[in-house]
């Protein structure tokens, strides 16, 4: 027997989130791959490596001992204790165990640390351009954004004196930066995040350090915020650098009296972060090697990216420091980068990311480009674009 009506549900408030427009064209290209057409994925900050071969191996051998079950919802004892001896090696900074979360990816690990530190109403400042699922899951959450518009002057970087004027003009409860950036891989230099942090801690300000791209750099190496900081709370991922972004897992590092909390919210929100995930993130940590041979090879895109990029008319962007990401300026082209998106795609077969994604304000005339595929991709997704901006 079918229901003779239908009760209209209504969304929520909080679900008039914003798209994310890189998945949105990402959805876009992959029905077009399924229909025939050749796309170059220049959208998408995911690498084009698989993970490394360390990670697939530990989690087939656990899979075959047959029971796949929770965890504690911190994460396994001994990933943490890898992760903090993660920070020991890499930047000389002695992390307790005790005071790293597992997480689902970054994503959970942004979730965990706004609802761990912010109430509804709080003002939280973040960079434009900037990561756009910040200000997407803080507006979901009822935390006010505060938007903090970087300049050339600056390379492109939030300062310790822009933090201090906004917090002048009406008071902050948190800052949330990421070094190097999305969509920019520009990176603040040491002594500027220092400031940041000093700043921050001196004003009472809860200063959140996204460091996803971290061991993704070119010229200097990223250095964490937990240098400078005991009170900075720290998000990370197997994602990028590690090459595990299909496998959902990343770490926060909190202040010791975050810890609880978080713990209390990862038991109801998410019981625990996969097994076999947790398995292969600690086995990563062995694939230096392989790891290493991946970022050369982002090394080589950049370098041929910067050098075509600008002989096409595209030669101002943002200083690409870290990541792997081109943002582009292309206000000689365009006032509406989602309409170049769009035709770029269906016409010259190249995914890109408009600019709309990470700064409301001013993204009509910028796009990002993403040199994370392979190194013959880079080359043929050059060659197509300097065919269609040349018709």
């Amino acid at each position: 027997m079918k229901p003779n009506s239908r009760h209209t549900i209504t969304p929520s408030l909080r679900s008039r989130v914003a798209p994310f427009l890189a998945m949105e064209v990402f959805a876009a290209s992959a029905e077009l791959e399924r229909n025939g057409a050749s796309i170059i994925h220049m959208e998408a900050g995911e690498p084009g490596a698989p993970a490394p071969q360390c990670a697939r191996d530990a989690a087939v051998a656990a899979l075959t001992l047959g029971r796949i079950g929770y965890t504690e919802s911190l994460g396994r004892p001994s990933l943490r204790a890898r992760i903090a001896r993660h920070y020991a090696e890499t930047y000389n900074v002695d992390v307790a165990p005790s005071r790293i979360v597992v997480t689902t990816g970054s994503s959970a690990g942004f979730l965990l640390s706004f609802l761990s530190v912010f109430d509804p109403g709080a003002r939280v400042a973040i960079a434009a351009p900037g990561y756009p699922a910040y200000r997407n899951i803080m507006e979901a959450l009822g935390i006010v954004c505060v938007t903090l518009e970087t300049h050339a002057d600056t390379r492109y970087a939030v300062t310790a004196r822009m933090i201090e004027e906004a917090h002048a003009a009406q008071k902050l409860d948190g800052v949330l930066l990421m070094s190097p950036a999305n969509p920019s891989g520009t990176m603040m230099t040491r002594d500027a995040l220092r400031d940041v942090c000093e700043t921050c801690d001196r004003l009472g300000i809860a200063f959140i350090s996204d460091e996803i791209y971290h061991g993704l750099t070119y010229e200097e190496p990223a250095e964490t915020a937990l240098a400078f900081s005991s009170s900075a709370i720290v998000v990370n991922s197997f994602s990028k650098y590690f090459c595990m972004t299909g496998w959902r897992i990343g770490w926060l590092v909190l202040p010791d009296d975050l810890v609880r909390p978080a713990e209390r919210l990862q038991q109801s929100l998410a019981i625990s972060v996969p097994y076999l995930s947790q398995i292969a993130a600690e086995a990563v940590f062995d694939a230096r090697d392989e790891l290493e041979a991946t970022r050369a090879s982002y090394a080589r895109n950049r370098a041929y990216l910067m050098e075509h990029l600008p002989r096409m008319g595209l030669g101002n962007f943002h200083p690409v420091d870290g990541a792997f990401y081109v943002y582009i300026d292309i206000a000689h082209l365009t006032n509406d980068s989602s309409d170049v998106c769009k035709r770029m795609l269906h016409e010259a077969g190249v995914a890109a990311t408009p600019g709309h994604d990470f700064d409301r304000a001013r993204g009509a005339h910028t796009m990002r480009l993403s040199f994370a595929g392979s190194e013959a991709d880079v080359v043929e997704g050059v060659a197509r674009l300097e065919k269609w901006l040349a018709r």
